[in-house]
């Protein structure tokens, strides 16, 4: 193994990973530890190279840090980001490699699954580390899987958003889903039964025909996706998708969605703005996963992870009365919010073993 620390404008800390034994080649981005240890999930995905995935990796750090923050978690920001070996790999040799990078960072970083990644992977880091969550729930406490979650506080915020800024409920709306991997098709089954009409899509065919045979969607491509006629258009895969061009295409007069910085750039968000389209920030509406990862690290009930997620669309309410009472886009109002209660360590943070 060779364990390189770097610094960055973008991070407190940087950790490069590299087994070439075991397969590993990534990074874990610690982008603050001001509230707690840095969480955030471990993603496993095709990179073309070492930049990109420290680009991801320090980007979605960052994105950590302010989604606990507006939690109310007594956690930090961090990602790992892994590059996907080409062709056939030993799994479990390359997550027991992770896990002992992530126990010698002495319980700065807290892992969970992500993109390419599962409980199983989780049950193998464990094999090295206690500084993991997303493994197998036990009666009456979280864990498993955390795309639920993320779903339901999407839902909750989604229902919040539709009511303020369309003037209607759920039930009256068309949603576009781009997107139905284990969030994306637990936000279209909730959404099909508050009786929302959907168009859902995704790269995998059988994923995304399974869903519209589920629900009754229709079915568009990952790219006609952003222009269809719905009121709502919820980005629920890679981020980055609201850039210049697919703000002038979208129809819909909400974005809310469970991907990762979904903007481009900031000024995509002030194009949203301008042409009066509500965005709901999304590591504000999507927490609930990691709700539910503090959840099972701080040893919370089932019943605390719910009541905290259910509480995803007040937490947006108060950014969007902000961003009114400020005069600022819902994305500015978000981060000011979120920088402020880092910068003023609002959140106590148990002791840690």
């Amino acid at each position: 193994m060779v364990l390189q620390v770097q610094g960055d404008s973008l991070v407190d800390e940087l950790v490069m990973l590299k087994d070439v034994d075991a397969g590993l080649d990534g990074v874990i981005a610690i982008h603050s530890t001001v509230l707690g240890p840095g969480a955030g999930g471990c993603r496993l995905w095709h990179y073309a190279d070492g930049d990109a995935a420290f680009t991801d990796a320090a980007r979605l750090a960052e994105g950590m840090s302010y989604k606990n923050a507006m939690a109310g978690l007594p956690l930090g920001g961090a990602k790992a980001v892994l590059r996907r070996p080409a062709g056939d790999f030993d799994r479990v040799a390359l997550f027991r490699a992770f896990g002992r990078a992530v126990a010698r960072l002495g319980g700065r970083y807290v892992t969970a699954e992500d993109v390419g990644t599962g409980v199983a992977d989780m049950e193998v880091v464990a094999r090295e580390t206690q500084h993991v969550a997303g493994l197998p729930q036990r009666a009456g406490r979280p864990g498993g899987d955390p795309s639920p979650h993320t779903a339901l506080g999407v839902f909750v915020s989604m229902a919040h958003a539709a009511r303020r800024g369309l003037g209607r409920e759920l039930a009256e709306c068309t949603v576009a889903i781009q997107g139905v991997g284990h969030v994306g098709e637990a936000l279209a089954h909730l959404l099909h039964g508050a009786g929302a009409r959907l168009i859902v899509a995704d790269v995998d065919s059988n994923r995304v025909a399974r869903v519209a045979v589920a629900t009754g969607a229709e079915v568009a491509s990952t790219t006609q996706v952003l222009a269809a006629q719905a009121d709502i258009f919820a980005p629920c895969a890679l981020g980055a998708v609201i850039n210049e061009r697919s703000v002038e295409a979208l129809r819909a007069q909400l974005v809310c969605g469970a991907a990762n910085n979904q903007l481009a750039t900031p000024g995509d968000g002030e194009r949203l703005a301008r042409r009066g389209i509500l965005y709901a920030p999304d590591y504000v509406v999507n927490a609930g996963g990691i709700i539910n990862v503090a959840g099972e690290y701080l040893g919370w009930t089932s019943e605390e992870v719910t009541a905290r997620v259910e509480a995803t669309g007040a937490r947006l309410a108060a950014v969007l009365d902000h961003a009114e009472a400020q005069g600022l886009p819902p994305h500015v109002a978000a981060d000011s919010l979120a920088r402020a209660a880092i910068a003023a360590g609002r959140v106590r943070a148990p002791a840690m073993a």
